[in-house]
């Protein structure tokens, strides 16, 4: 019976579905397993479950030689080495769709955190800093009526402005490659470079894909360009900040606060400079931590998984020209 390694527990819903199909072992431990283990746990698999901690590449690949299915439970592939996957005939599955309405709650949570000083406010009642009702104590940002750029105007990007257009009347403005009509008939959004989003919006939300482009996207220019009353949220992927100038941003009050689910490295160190800052939210990559979420990405990875196992196509595979070299 064909092995598949699975890099971690998912949950127990895609566990149930891979099962029958193969002889099935999976990782145990919280954290991920190191290179030299999952290269060693994979070399005689059919299949693997990876995760974006799992780094994937040639080496583990030709390591593999009987590897016919990668399958990510994870939206994002910047784990994997698609082009030696695709060399290899390999295809490679991901997770997208499910993820967007509860990354946008996420997205709106961390937002709210930062404007209103939740985090601190917290805080400081929990340690006794809270001696009295204070006309000036914790004072935040309003939400109503402001501008919010959205940078990134994919479906969590656009989840999250119809959350903050319908329910507190923002102004929408976006950043994409090219232009959104959905959006710009949803929520009344209007296409801008990222200058100007940066210098109008109040609040700037980041959703866009990791790639050489992004990667270090936000450094001191763009912290600079944006309103010292202006908050930070970024629930795309740690890389595209640079962390060093968003500290400095947030200690010098060039910006008001910042909510982050992503960082980098993950999981960040508890001695780093920003969980010291009381203006910076950080949650631990929290945005699909939905049951129903989670279920539905352990159900697509299953099923990417399974297929390849069985030589049929990945419902949604990220390298389709996989197969078109294989004829």
């Amino acid at each position: 019976m064909a092995r598949v390694f699975v890099a971690r527990r998912i949950p127990d819903f895609g566990l149930e579905m891979i099962a029958p199909h193969c002889e099935l072992e999976v990782w145990p431990e919280l954290v991920p397993p190191s290179p030299d283990v999952l290269k060693e746990k994979v070399k005689d698999c059919v299949g693997l479950v990876s995760l974006l901690t799992d780094k994937i590449d040639a080496e583990l690949m030709d390591a593999a030689p009987q590897l016919r299915v990668i399958s990510n439970f994870a939206v994002g592939v910047n784990n994997i080495d698609l082009a030696a996957a695709t060399q290899r005939g390999i295809p490679v599955g991901n997770t997208p769709g499910v993820l967007t309405e509860a990354t946008a709650d996420i997205a709106v949570t961390l937002l709210l955190a930062a404007a209103r000083r939740l985090g601190e406010s917290l805080i400081d009642a929990k340690e006794g800093r809270w001696l009295t009702w204070d006309p000036r104590g914790w004072l935040g940002q309003e939400l109503a009526g402001r501008t919010l750029g959205i940078v990134g105007m994919g479906r969590i990007g656009l989840a999250t402005a119809k959350r903050l257009y319908h329910g507190w009347g923002m102004k929408v403005l976006y950043t994409a490659r090219t232009p959104k009509p959905e959006a710009e008939k949803e929520v009344q959004a209007t296409r801008v470079d990222l200058d100007t989003l940066l210098a109008e919006s109040d609040f700037v939300s980041v959703h866009c894909d990791l790639n050489p482009e992004t990667k270090g996207l936000f450094g001191k220019s763009q912290f600079r360009k944006m309103k010292p009353t202006a908050v930070f949220v970024n629930t795309s992927r740690g890389p595209v900040v640079d962390q060093s100038a968003l500290a400095e941003a947030l200690r010098s009050g060039t910006i008001f606060a910042a909510g982050l689910d992503v960082t980098d490295p993950e999981p960040l160190p508890p001695s780093h400079e920003l969980f010291s800052l009381p203006n910076c939210v950080i949650a631990p990559h929290i945005a699909s931590a939905t049951v129903h979420t989670r279920n539905e990405m352990a159900r697509i990875c299953a099923e990417n998984l399974i297929a390849g196992l069985y030589g049929k196509p990945l419902s949604f595979c990220v390298n389709p020209e996989v197969y078109l070299s294989k004829h």
